[in-house]
């Protein structure tokens, strides 16, 4: 099965709260690029990090990280 990009970004903490929320939400996300991170701060201005899922995985998750978060009460 082919991993599938569903989250880019230049900033490692947003691409960290992303894979927990998937975590939590019974995905199997993985990091890619982070250790680019590490040396500029945190954030990266030369390479994309990307949150990978399985293929079969991908619709899913596309469609819960469309759907807005609403705070608990």
């Amino acid at each position: 099965m082919q991993p599938v990009t569903v989250f880019s970004t230049f900033n490692q903490s947003e691409a960290q709260i992303i894979r927990s929320r998937l975590e939590v939400a019974g995905f199997n996300p993985v990091v890619i690029n982070e250790n680019s991170t590490i040396t500029l701060g945190g954030f990266s201005k030369s390479t994309t990090i990307h949150v990978e899922v399985p293929e079969d995985e991908a619709a899913d998750v596309k469609e819960f990280l469309d759907t807005p978060v609403t705070p608990a009460e």
